[in-house]
């Protein structure tokens, strides 16, 4: 499923036009992104949590020429699951 069909398929269930669920769907993802970029955490009770998390520097290898190279540290965003969406999906 990408945007357009969350789209429509939001758009169908409540009744707003394509216009206005894909307004709310744009805020939705910002609101997140925002939250985010603070460094605050986002919790959808029964769906999952959105945080960040800081990975640490470490060794690689270019897979050009084998050469070892440091991966430099990282900020990176981090969805965990909740229990109500683990158990749809498990089911």
């Amino acid at each position: 499923m990408n945007k357009a069909d969350l789209v429509n398929e939001i758009s169908s269930r409540t009744g707003l036009t394509k216009t206005k669920t894909n307004d709310v769907v744009d805020a939705i993802v910002e609101s997140i992104q925002g939250a985010l970029a603070k460094g605050e955490k986002v919790t959808l009770v029964g769906f999952g949590t959105f945080d960040t998390i800081v990975r640490k520097e470490r060794k690689g290898r270019n897979p050009k020429t084998g050469d070892e190279i440091t991966i430099p540290s990282k900020k990176a965003a981090r969805f965990k699951a909740g229990s109500g969406l683990s158990n749809v999906v498990n089911s």
